[in-house]
This record gives structure tokens, C-alpha cells and sequence, in this order.
């Protein structure tokens, strides 16, 4: 064929696509090049004979394995993974490790080798525990995140399916539909009306319109290969079918990023120019600064990771500079004197108020989330939004295939010229030999009396308006329906079933069809051939088709079909098909159709209309708006898309925990009216008797100003025939009203929207780019995994609270107990500590992190989704967090600061040595066996106080699970039921004895003695710790009871 008009390319023109060496930089002359043809230069049948694959059923399950591990996973090279070293580094790397080694540096400079070498073993222990927890939640999260990576849907065994871009081998079958992003290369088999963005691969800022027919007979560069689709390309318009060629690093993009391999990004700030296009030296220092800025941001990690990552490492950075000051206050009690031991006990001091493990326990719990959502069908893409679940208030959802099973049938189908014919008895959506369609004459409504009239329906020559309907079903449709054989253990029966693949809506048709014989494959079968379609679109709302039929006795050589919502193609017909023939439309005839629409969309049936016109024009230069012009009203279908049975259940618990529903669907707003009333978003009764806007069209709404929207009471829960643009303005309009709003979406347009939305959801069917623009993404596209995620959510928030609350608590305490010590003067008038730098430590590392871990996967509480949302602006520091912190602390410390004063001066004498007792036990056994006193309240006191975490209102003991049959025994199981909890806790409390009774490890590490009937000061410490806190949740129950009355809403905190 002639030479097209080359056009720029960026990448390299080698002709085979299989086999790039990796090195674009130098290349064999093609006319040299032997072997087999590239694709583009073969005919469609030429590369499915190469590939080994029947272009209409695809590959098999055993081609899939054998080829993936011949080609390996279709990725490219030196990805964004998960790096060892870059775990590590973080886990050596940041504010909470620096400072214990200062602590270490501090010691050795001081010749402390005792505390040095404790500091060291928890420098060591700390990283190695924190980076492999890290790495294996970072690994869990990155393999789930791989989920929702970019999708292909292919055809494999006769099924069409979606699996991850990854998984595709040379040989598969990918469809293509707009919005989507090429997942590999591809020779396409089969395109219409086809175009997609190569401005990645070629520069070309316009879209490229493909042609699978084209074959070239010599060596033609990238950008000009129209009948090839390159991967991470993206289709702007229509639909098409191609075989994968090349995978991974074997594609174009992968030659690219392998002569790019090595080349990182840089972190520095660039300097800015001014007007005249220079770089003066303020903007020199402007830019070094912020890098200077960014990079110890990164550091101390305030500006990276997800916002409570950042809140929670900007509190650590004010927990360092606090434990800075409590050095100094330390050093300042004892006039500053140059004392190794008072030295050491104030980087001990600072210590305590780090609570270590806290940003690991953060990284495990979002771990866990992922984790668990994948086990739910949602998979997280971005770990903002675990923080953000918790706290949606309002959901804006789309109808068909999220509220409702998206397995939809015919129900009805009405002729102006005739009649209605009804489906009765079907039990398979898919089969159409299952059920009869009985016609009666009247109405659509009449359908419902029973009363038949002419059999089954079965149109004849006598019935030239249902064949025209059925056409435009049959060929209007790009879904398929097929009979296979049952698959059973992996081995085909002799059985056979009806199976289908496409749009639910076009399926449905496509059996209707089927019903009466006149499905795509037999129309097609007898001549008719495909000139141009016109696909649907969420603006227009209808699809067209031109087919030039077969028939010579036909009017015209070729029909125009069409299908769509009701209003928009009546907005094309300018003929109707009546019993008297085709003649003008009416406005009569416009009412009685509308009229028709309602009561069927009232049954809850999803309406279409079907026109046609003969097409006379010819092919070239065709446009969309003269095809769809001067067409004849066929008819009415009605489709039953039944509710999903957990959507109900899944309103009701949405109610329950305080979030609205609002249903936006493209649907008649009947029909979405009836599902809403099914489903229970809207109450059943009539619609004039509900709130004002409670139902609208998008018309409607859009019609309305932001002020009038603003004014009213209550913003819709059902908006019908709505648009993108509609759905962008419900999430402003919720925004104005400081709801935090979820909003699903699956298609192209649906992005702007799924942007704006603090939690935008994307379907696991949905287009790449709805995909890419959402926060998580539903693998089953239900409803109800919507709520499990935000159940999850919660669950997730108020772990984070508790064993941040845990932490800190601790931290308060033992800060109390040092501090106030240091008003305990020997003879030497300097301060006897009652806490050593070991016993800080062992604190900090043993006693907090590991029980902090086991409250991270604590279960949801029982009420967790029946109280309203939390406040997402506000995050885990609420008030609330902040005072029990505080109350928690100082009774913590309190109590463990009675228990050394009780040792010293009740039992004591008040004997506090005449010097030395910070290092060594000898004259010092009052003050050794006291410390030992106060370690083992600190440390009980802390892992009790973890267990009293699992709720922060609840009672541990009566009101946990408030339904239990057995309240004394519940709290029991509900200890026994987190085992990373109870084992943390269990053995923290073992633990306290071997380094109390241990010798050298006592009284030459801990600096600490054995104790006998100090136990019981530590038994009763811990009984008092355990009443205070119930007493203190009590009081906070009453508290938050009485605030539930006043707001008028109820609570079951007991």
C-alpha cells in the first residue's frame, strides 16, 4: 500500500516487537533484519496461526501457565517495589532511633558500658523486630495495591474475564473499550470507530484512529502502524479486540525504560526564573533552603507518608524536643553537675517519652487493613483513604450492578404497532429457551393481568415491527450469548449451558433476540455486515449502528439503528411505527409513550427505546448527528435488574452508623425511585407524600444555583438521568455542607467526580482511568463490600487511638515517676532515681510495643458501625484521647511513684543511702529493693492498661459485648480472642520475674534487688489501677449518655 506521511516517534522502529535487547541506541537496519514479519506486516489470521490461539475462544488455562513462565509477568523492570534497603534505612533512619543513639553515643563517652551495651541491644532489636514487621507489611500492601493496577480484560476459555495487566501472555485475546489503558502491545484483530492516545510513546498530542484491517508491506516507524496498539496507551474512543504480541520490558514502553534504567528522579528543589528568564542568587537560596527543608522533613517523616503517618511523626518530633527538656530539668535538679550517672538517667528520662514503636505499629495496622479489605473485595490503592473510611458520612452510589446483581432480563417489550409481549416463568437471565413470552394487546401494564392474546409471540412474516425491534436488539448490542460446556472439577461436561459476556443491559437484549431467533449470530450469519458504530456515552445516553442488511428486496442496502435512554431518542425520531404503518410522531403519541415509561419504570423495570431508519447516504464523511436524525420509534424494552439481597441490609446498617445514602444513577427516575423504595433508601410510600427533592432528575438539580441547593432541608437521595457533571456538583454540594462523602463511579467521566470525593470508589468492571482516579476499588462491585470497608475503617481508626492512647499514657506515667523523683535527695544531695536507665528501656521496648502490636489488630468493637462518624478533620488526637492520656498517666504514675515511697519511708526507714545508690547496691538495699517495687508497678501497669485499651469507653468486664449471655465470663473470651494481645500482655507480666530475681542481670543491669513482700504493694497497685480506670470509663460513659439525650439520638453504652 502507498507510504503514510511519517509522524515524530521517540522510540525505536525495530521491526520484530518480540525480542528488544534492552539498548534502543542501536538498532540492525531492518532490511538486513531475517526471521519471521513483525506483526503489523501480517494478516489477523497470519498472528493468531503464530500464537497459537482461536481468536474466539481464546487461550486455555494450561496455554496461560505454560507461557507465563516461557515469557515471565508482563512487567517492566526496576519498578517501584518494595526495597530492603530503603526499609531498613527508615528503620535506622528517623527521630525515635536517633535518640537512643545519642543514648548510646552518650554512655560510651561517659564510660557507661552497662547501659550502653542494654541501649545498643535495643537499637539492634528495635530495627531488626521494626524492619521485619515493616517489610512484610509494606511487601502485604504492595501485592495488594498490585490488584488494582491497571486490568485487561481478556477472553479465555470462551469467558470474558478481568484479570491484572500482569498476568497477560503473548497469545491473549484483550478488549478494549474507551477509557481503558492498553495493557500490552497489541496486532489488533477487529476495531471500531477505534482511537487511542500514543502521545507517551510518539509525542502526538491528537489521537491516533486505528484500522485492524490495514497490513503494511515494509518497515513503517511506531507512530504509523495503525493497526497496532501499544501498551500504556490510552483508547479516547470507541472499542476493539487485539492479540498480545509483546509483554514487559519486550514492549515499546519497555525499551524506553530500559534506556532510562539508572536515570532517578531528583529530590532537589529547581531554582525558578523570573519575567527575563533568569535565575537570580535569592532564588538560589530559596530553592537550597526548601531541599534543605524537604530533606530533613523526609528525615524526621513530617512531609511524607499518609497524613496520620505525618501527624504522628510530627508528634514524635515533639515528643523529642519535650524529651530534650526533660534532660535539661534532670541535669538542672542536680546543679549540672558532671556525673556519669546523672548524666546517663537524663537521656533515660528523654527516652521515656519516645514511644518507639509507635510509627511501626501504625504501618503493621494499615497492613492489616489491606489485608482484610482484599478479604472483603476492596482493595486499597491508597492508604489515605483507610483514615478516611471511618470517617464518610454520606455515600453517593450508582444503581445498576452495585445496588442491583447487574444479572438483568427482558421483561418486557412494547410495539406501538402491536402490543406488549411479556416474559413469564424464566429462571436463567441468560437462557433464552427458559420461560415464554405470552403478547397481549393493551398497555405495558396490561402485561401483569395474565390475560394472553396470540400465543407465545413468535413474529412471523405478518409481524414486520417486531422484526425491526428485534434487529435493532440483535445488532444495536455488542454483547454476546452463547452455549458452552459445563466445566466441573476442571473437566468439561457433556452438558451444555447458556453463558453470556458483555453489558449486562446489551445481554439482556441480546437474549431477547435470541427468544424469538434473530440473535447477532444468525443475523450475521445471513449477510448483515457492520459499516460504523456510534457507542454509548454518558452524555448522549444512546449508541448507534449502520449495517448494510443482506436482503435485496430490502428498501435500502443499509439500516440505521439505534437504543438508548427514552427522552434522548425520541429526541431523533421524527416517525412512528403504528398499526396504520409508519407515519409522523405526535405529540400525542410522545405523551402516550412517557406515559408508558413511567408505569413501567415505577415496577422497577430499566427502560429503553429502540429506533431505525433506512440508511441511504453512503459511508463517507459520516457524522454522528445526521445518523442519529429522522429515526422510527420502534418501541419500549423493559429490564428487570433484581437488588442485590445484602443491598437492603447494607442501607440499614448505613442508617444505623449515622451515614446517608443518595442513589445517582443514569436510570428513568421511576426506576430508580422503585429500587430505592426495595432497597430502603428512600421510604416506602407514595412520591408526593416524601420530602420535597427528595427525588429529582438531573435536569432538575443542575438547573438549581449552589444558593438554592445550599437551601434545601435535605439534599436529594435519588437523582435520576444523572450526568458526571451532575455528580461532580452533589459532591461540592456536600463539601458546602462539611459531609465527608464517598462516591462510586466506573466510567471515563466519572473522574472528576471520584477525585473530588474524599473516598472515591472505583469498580473492579470500570474503566482504568475511573481506576486510577478512586482511592479504593470494589472487586465485586457491591454495595455492601462498600460498607464492609468502612467498617474497616473504623475498626482501623479506633485501633490506631488505642494503642496510641496506650503509648502515650505509658510515656506520661513514667515521665511522672522520673520527674517527680528527682526530689528524692540522698546525703549528697543528689536525686535518687527511682527508675534506672535499663528499666526505662526495658519499659519502653517490652512492656509498650509489643502489646501496642496486639491493639492494632484488636477486633471491631460491637458497635462500631452504630454511632455516627468520627470527625476526620480533627484525626486520632481528639480531646478525648488527649485527657485520658493525661487522667491514664497520672495514675500510672502516681501509683508507681507511692510504691517506691511506700518501700523507702513507710517500710523503709526513709533511708535513701549516703551516696552512690544510682550504681551500685552496696548500703543501698531499701533503695535497690524499692525500685524494683516501682519497676514492676510500671511495668503491669502499663500491660494492664493495654488490655483496659480494647475499648476506651467500654467497661472490660460487663459491657463489652453488652448482648453476651454471660457478662461475668465474656471478658474472658474477649481477652483470649486477640491472641497477639493476650500473649503480649501474659508474658510481659512472666518477663517482669527473671530480670528481677536473675543475679548480675538484677543488681548489676536493672540496678535493682529481689523482693518478696513488696509483691502485695504491686498486686494492690495493679487492683487500684483497675478500679480507677473503670470508674474513670463510667464517668465517661454517663458523660457521652447524657450528651446522646440531648442530641436525641440513642446509644448503647451501658
Amino acid at each position: 500500500m502507498p507510504g503514510l506521511p511519517s509522524r515524530t516517534a521517540t522510540v525505536s522502529t525495530d521491526p520484530t516487537l518480540v525480542d528488544h535487547p534492552g539498548d534502543i541506541s542501536s538498532k540492525p537496519d531492518p532490511s538486513t533484519v531475517t526471521g519471521p514479519s513483525p506483526p503489523y506486516q501480517l494478516t489477523v489470521e497470519q498472528v493468531s496461526t503464530e500464537h497459537e490461539v482461536d481468536r474466539d475462544t481464546g487461550l486455555t488455562d494450561n496455554q496461560v501457565q505454560e507461557r507465563l513462565q516461557r515469557y515471565g509477568p508482563n512487567e517492566l523492570d526496576g519498578g517501584d517495589g518494595v526495597s530492603w534497603a530503603r526499609v531498613l534505612l527508615a528503620q535506622v533512619v528517623n527521630a525515635m532511633v536517633l535518640v537512643m543513639i545519642v543514648a548510646f553515643v552518650v554512655s560510651l563517652a561517659i564510660r557507661s558500658w552497662i547501659e550502653g551495651g542494654v541501649i545498643a541491644g535495643v537499637i539492634v532489636l528495635n530495627v531488626v523486630v521494626g524492619f521485619i514487621q515493616q517489610y512484610s507489611a509494606e511487601q502485604t500492601m504492595d501485592s495488594l495495591r498490585s490488584l488494582a493496577s491497571p486490568s485487561a480484560t481478556v477472553l479465555r476459555n470462551s469467558h470474558q474475564k478481568i484479570i491484572p495487566s500482569a498476568q497477560l501472555v503473548p497469545g491473549d485475546i484483550v478488549i478494549l473499550k474507551t477509557g481503558d489503558v492498553v495493557p500490552a502491545d497489541l496486532r489488533l484483530l477487529e476495531t471500531m470507530n477505534f482511537e487511542v492516545d500514543e502521545s507517551l510513546l510518539t509525542g502526538e498530542s491528537l489521537p491516533v484512529a486505528k484500522n485492524a484491517n490495514e497490513r503494511y508491506d515494509k518497515e513503517v516507524s511506531v507512530g504509523d502502524r495503525l493497526n497496532m496498539a501499544y501498551s500504556s496507551s490510552t483508547v479516547t474512543k470507541g472499542r476493539a479486540q487485539g492479540i498480545v504480541v509483546a509483554t514487559g520490558m519486550k514492549t515499546e514502553i519497555g525499551a524506553i525504560a530500559a534506556s532510562l534504567q539508572g536515570n532517578g528522579g531528583t529530590k532537589v528543589r529547581k531554582v525558578r526564573r523570573n519575567e527575563e528568564g533568569k535565575k537570580l542568587f535569592h532564588y538560589y537560596v530559596s530553592a537550597y533552603a526548601l531541599t534543605v527543608t524537604d530533606t530533613v522533613g523526609r528525615f524526621f517523616g513530617v512531609n511524607v507518608g499518609t497524613p496520620l503517618q505525618r501527624r504522628l511523626s510530627q508528634l514524635a518530633v515533639a515528643l523529642f524536643v519535650i524529651a530534650i527538656v526533660f534532660a535539661i530539668v534532670v541535669a538542672a535538679a542536680n546543679r549540672f553537675v558532671n556525673n556519669r550517672v546523672v548524666i546517663i538517667y537524663a537521656v533515660s528520662t528523654g527516652l521515656c517519652m519516645i514511644p518507639a514503636s509507635l510509627i511501626v505499629v501504625l504501618t503493621i495496622t494499615f497492613a492489616i487493613s489491606t489485608k482484610r479489605m482484599a478479604e472483603r473485595h476492596v482493595i486499597v490503592r491508597k492508604l489515605d483513604s483507610i483514615e478516611a473510611l471511618g470517617a464518610v458520612s454520606d455515600i453517593c452510589s450508582d444503581k445498576t450492578g452495585t445496588l442491583t446483581q447487574g444479572r438483568m432480563v427482558a421483561r418486557v417489550a412494547w410495539l406501538p404497532a402491536r402490543g406488549t409481549w411479556a416474559l413469564r416463568d424464566s429462571t436463567d437471565p441468560f437462557d433464552p429457551t427458559s420461560g415464554r413470552m405470552d403478547f397481549h394487546r393493551g398497555s405495558p401494564s396490561s402485561a401483569s393481568s395474565g390475560e394472553t392474546h396470540g400465543g407465545g409471540g413468535q413474529p412471523g412474516s405478518s409481524c414486520p415491527e417486531m422484526e425491526a425491534l428485534l434487529e435493532c436488539a440483535s445488532l444495536c448490542n455488542i454483547a454476546a450469548v452463547f452455549q458452552e460446556h459445563r466445566v466441573t472439577d476442571g473437566e468439561k461436561s457433556g452438558k451444555k449451558v447458556w453463558a453470556a459476556r458483555g453489558d449486562p443491559t446489551e445481554i439482556a437484549l441480546q437474549v431477547l433476540a435470541h427468544r424469538f431467533q434473530r440473535g447477532r449470530p444468525t443475523l450475521l450469519q445471513q449477510g448483515y455486515e457492520q459499516l460504523a458504530e456510534y457507542p454509548f456515552s454518558s452524555e448522549l445516553k444512546r449508541m448507534a449502528v449502520i449495517f448494510r442488511r443482506p436482503h435485496p428486496d430490502a428498501k435500502a442496502a443499509c439500516v440505521a439503528l439505534m437504543k438508548g435512554a427514552v427522552e434522548r431518542v425520541l429526541d431523533a425520531c421524527m416517525q412512528i411505527q403504528s398499526t396504520t404503518g409508519v407515519r409522523p410522531i405526535k405529540a400525542a403519541d410522545q405523551d402516550e409513550i412517557i406515559r408508558y415509561v413511567d408505569e413501567m419504570a415505577a415496577s422497577g423495570l430499566r427502560v429503553l427505546a429502540l429506533a431505525g431508519r433506512e440508511w441511504e447516504s453512503g459511508m463517507t464523511e459520516v457524522d454522528r448527528v445526521d445518523v442519529e436524525s429522522d429515526m422510527t420509534f420502534y418501541g419500549l424494552v423493559g429490564i428487570y435488574d433484581p437488588p442485590r439481597p445484602e443491598s437492603r441490609l447494607a442501607v440499614e446498617d448505613c442508617r444505623r452508623a449515622g451515614i446517608d445514602v443518595h442513589m445517582l444513577t443514569g436510570d428513568h427516575p421511576s426506576t430508580a425511585t422503585a429500587i430505592a423504595k426495595e432497597i430502603g433508601i428512600i421510604e416506602d410510600k407514595d412520591i408526593a407524600l416524601l420530602p420535597r427533592h427528595t427525588v429529582v432528575t438531573a435536569a432538575e438539580f443542575d438547573r438549581m444555583s449552589d444558593e438554592q441547593i445550599d437551601a434545601i432541608e435535605e439534599l436529594p437521595r435519588v437523582i435520576g438521568r444523572c450526568s458526571p457533571e451532575t455528580k461532580v456538583r452533589m459532591i461540592e454540594a456536600l463539601h458546602r455542607r462539611r459531609k465527608f462523602a464517598a462516591m462510586t463511579g466506573d466510567g471515563v467521566n466519572d473522574s472528576p467526580s471520584l477525585s473530588r470525593a474524599d473516598v472515591g470508589i472505583g469498580m473492579g468492571s470500570g474503566s482504568d482511568v475511573a481506576k486510577n482516579a478512586s482511592d479504593i476499588v470494589l472487586t465485586d462491585d457491591n454495595f455492601a463490600s462498600i460498607i464492609a470497608a468502612i467498617q474497616e475503617g473504623r475498626r482501623s481508626f479506633d485501633n490506631i487511638k488505642s494503642f496510641a492512647l496506650h503509648l502515650l499514657a505509658g510515656n506520661v506515667g513514667q515521665a511522672i515517676v522520673l520527674l517527680v523523683g528527682l526530689a528524692f535527695k540522698d546525703q549528697e544531695r543528689l536525686s535518687v532515681f527511682p527508675l534506672s536507665p535499663v528499666e526505662v528501656l526495658w519499659v519502653v521496648v517490652i512492656t509498650s510495643g509489643p502489646p501496642a502490636m496486639g491493639l492494632g489488630m484488636q477486633d471491631a468493637a460491637p458497635d462500631v458501625m452504630r454511632r455516627p462518624p468520627h470527625n476526620a478533620r480533627r484525626g486520632i488526637l481528639t480531646t478525648e484521647l488527649l485527657i485520658d492520656m493525661a487522667v491514664y498517666g497520672l495514675i500510672l504514675g502516681a501509683l508507681s511513684l507511692s510504691s517506691f515511697v511506700l518501700v523507702i519511708w513507710a517500710f523503709g526507714g526513709g533511708d535513701l543511702g549516703a551516696g552512690g545508690c544510682n550504681d551500685s547496691r552496696a548500703g543501698c538495699e531499701v533503695v535497690f529493693r524499692a525500685r524494683a517495687t516501682c519497676f514492676a508497678c510500671v511495668s503491669w501497669l502499663c500491660l494492664l492498661l493495654a488490655w483496659e485499651m480494647v475499648d476506651m469507653r467500654r467497661s472490660l468486664f460487663w459491657t463489652l459485648h453488652p448482648g453476651s449471655g454471660r457478662p461475668g465470663m465474656q471478658w474472658m473470651r474477649d481477652l483470649w480472642a486477640n491472641q497477639v494481645l493476650f500473649w503480649s500482655v501474659v508474658l510481659g507480666f512472666v518477663g517482669t520475674f527473671p530480670v528481677i530475681y536473675i543475679p548480675v542481670i538484677n543488681d548489676r543491669v536493672f540496678l535493682h534487688a529481689p523482693i518478696s513482700w513488696e509483691w502485695g504493694i504491686v498486686f494492690v497497685s495493679a487492683l487500684v489501677f483497675i478500679v480507677c480506670v473503670e470508674v474513670w470509663k463510667f464517668g465517661k460513659r454517663v458523660y457521652f449518655r447524657r450528651q446522646a439525650a440531648v442530641r436525641g439520638v440513642t446509644t448503647d453504652l451501658a
